[in-house]
Parts: structure tokens; sequence; C-alpha cells
């Protein structure tokens, strides 16, 4: 089969580099259970999988020409191979146990695949993912930073975040407009929130719309009872000063003082 063509409208840039790629696999480790590459292109951290994982490996890709390149390739993966679109696929059906992520993921949806795995997260102990710099750098930074956002809180709250190394351009084909790294995210021990978990999801989307701005202004587009609310300490902070717990906080605050 001919060389597999890089689709713009996939977002794909196709990893050339083997040491890094041997790096990214290595960074998995320890597993248990089964392992799901998402977007395997041509392959390139498929093979040092194989060796490491064989038939507990599992692919799910998008592209056609893709998976008829991989099934081409690694034809004792075939029955493995999923054809199809990880932010379609009914993940809890197809993986009983937990499984691990890994892969280069197309830098235009990885924020829909993180949310994905926020909703599967107790099926998904550790992800080791490839994704924009500015992105990676985002979901690892702490409160306080001008980067610290929605997505950081989102995935702080279920997940240990450790940004692993920088990616050069060049080593990818074709190479991208911006650099890419690499983190691992691992399960913590947060079992729930201390609050109610979509008014927690929709408070930290809410308070970030408008980021310079204080709590006390971002979150009069939750119903509550603002009157009730207004005199918190928590109301004279921006959103990007407030932890995980601190959310919570003000999440509980929010839904124990209903709307009139």
């Amino acid at each position: 089969m001919s060389k597999v063509r890089a689709k713009k409208h996939l977002g794909q840039h196709f990893l050339t580099d083997r040491n890094i790629a041997r790096k990214i696999v290595d960074s998995l480790k320890p597993v248990t259970g089964k392992v799901l590459e998402i977007g395997p292109g041509t392959g390139v951290l498929t093979g040092y999988l194989l060796e490491d994982y064989g038939n507990s490996l599992y692919l799910i890709e998008i592209d056609r020409e893709s998976v008829d390149y991989l099934k081409e390739h690694y034809p004792g993966l075939e029955k493995n191979i999923i054809g199809g679109d990880f932010l379609k696929e009914d993940i809890a059906t197809r993986f009983k146990e937990p499984f691990s992520v890994i892969g280069n993921f197309p830098y235009n949806i990885s924020t829909q695949i993180f949310f994905k795995i926020l909703d599967n997260r107790d099926l998904i102990p550790q992800v080791v993912c490839m994704i924009q710099k500015e992105v990676a750098e985002r979901i690892a930074t702490k409160p306080g930073s001008k980067t610290y956002g929605i997505l950081s809180v989102l995935l702080q709250a279920f997940y240990d975040i450790e940004y692993l190394f920088t990616v050069n351009e060049n080593v990818f084909s074709p190479p991208p407009k911006v650099k890419s790294a690499v983190i691992k995210i691992m399960r913590n021990d947060r079992e729930k929130l201390n609050c109610d978990e979509k008014l927690f999801f929709r408070v930290v989307k809410a308070t970030f719309l408008h980021r310079r701005k204080t709590i006390r202004n971002t979150i009069k587009t939750v119903p509550h009872n603002f009157e009730a609310t207004t005199g918190h300490e928590l109301m004279n902070k921006r959103p990007e000063q407030l932890s995980v717990e601190q959310f919570e906080e003000l999440t509980l605050l929010i839904q124990n003082n209903p709307q009139a």
C-alpha cells in the first residue's frame, strides 16, 4: 500500500522520530489491563506498543486510509482495530474494565477528547498523549497562572497532571505550526466531588467565560440567591485564583442558596 496522506481536515501530523515514539510509549508504564491508542495514523507508536502489550492493544482510527494501512502492517491486530470516531464511541460498552489511553491527539479536537476521558474517568486510570504545547501547559499549570483555565480545573479535579517533555515541529510530517508536548495524567483518589458535579462544571465554565472579572460578576449567569452569596470571600477573587477545592466550595455555596 502507498504511503498514507496526512489530511488537514483531520488535523493529522505524523510523528517521524522513532526515538521520541519510544519515549512516549515508555512513559505509559506501568500498565494493567488494556491499552487504547487514539489516532494511530501510520503506526509509529503502534509498533512499540505492540511489542509491550501484544493483544491487549487496541487502536481507534477515524481515517479509512490509515485503517487499511494499519491492517496491512499489523495483521495480528486486525480484530483490535476500531474504525471510527473516538468522540462518538460508546467507551463504557466496548471496554468493561479499566484501560489506559495513549496517542498523538489531533490538536483540533484534543479538548473534546479530554472531556470524553473525563466522562469515562473511572474506566481510564492513565493517559499519555502528545498535544499542542500551549494546551499542555494550560492543563498542567496551577492556580494563579494566567493560563490556568476550564480544562486545568476539570482535569485536575480527577487527575494528577505531569508535563513530560516538549517536542519540536521538525519531527512531524507535515510539520505543525506550533510546538508540541507530551503529558501524563494519572487518576487521583477523588472518587466524587463534595458538591453537585453538573453544577461544578457549569460554575467553572461560567466563571472563566470572563476570566478577568471577579467571581461576583461572572457567577450571575448561574441562577441562585445572589444576595445570600455576594458577601462570601470567594466572590472577590478571579477564577484563575481558585483551586479545585475552592471551586467545590463555591459550587456548594450556590447549591445551598438556590434561586427563590
